[in-house]
């Protein structure tokens, strides 16, 4: 077991499982490293990378038989959901905004193929506490799958189906809304040509500046 991965390992057992609802998915550490970074395939690296860690935790834990295990084992399942979720967001997001991303998607199509073929492997081990977090992996293995499918997906057609999404939700908003209320939406927006454009929000903290500035 590597230093990185074990030091992971005891914080969360420190912690305990009864804060398993308040518990963030990304470590203090990690989000600071988010947050310094607004480079999409900067970013996409980041979390197929965050992602990983969480799969070699998960089967390092597998081979051994501790108290809490099984609470652990689901609760390391979900944070790895959650992550691959923050993935598709972000090239979702970064598509919206027809930035570039051949380079981070690359990567994680590369990690979603190898922590997806891992991912498989744990139910055909019939470990005797699997019942516990079943659903758990269930959801670990649609969500990777679903996600690698989009990754894999031609570029120019997953923007167009995001920007369609986009625009078919705001027109179901905006159909319950009154004129005045649509207008108002718009000028927050900067969809009126009259108003500045909103600015992308990030995770900077206030008063912090990209390190090239």
């Amino acid at each position: 077991m590597n230093r990185l991965a074990a030091s992971f390992i005891a914080a969360a057992c420190l912690a305990g499982t009864s804060l398993a609802q308040n518990r963030d998915f990304l470590s203090t550490t990690e989000v600071e490293q988010i947050r310094e970074n607004q480079d999409p395939n900067e970013r996409m690296r980041l979390y197929t990378k965050f992602a990983k860690l969480r799969v070699d935790i998960l089967m390092q834990t597998i081979e051994k038989q501790k108290p809490g295990r099984s609470a652990f084992i689901h609760d390391t399942l979900e944070d790895y959901t959650h992550i691959i979720e923050a993935i598709d967001t972000v090239a979702d997001d970064a598509l919206r905004r027809k930035l570039p991303i051949d380079k981070g998607m690359l990567l994680v199509i590369a990690g979603e193929k190898e922590f997806l073929e891992r991912l498989k492997k744990i139910e055909p081990m019939q470990l005797p506490d699997y019942s516990r977090y079943q659903f758990a992996l269930s959801q670990a293995v649609d969500t990777t799958s679903d996600s690698l499918e989009l990754s894999m997906e031609d570029s120019n057609k997953r923007q167009s189906d995001v920007l369609a999404v986009e625009q078919r939700e705001k027109k179901e908003r905006e159909a319950g809304m009154s004129t005045k209320e649509v207008k108002e939406r718009k000028q927050q927006s900067g969809d009126d040509d009259q108003q500045p454009k909103k600015k992308i929000p990030t995770l900077y903290k206030p008063g912090e500046k990209p390190p090239d500035q």
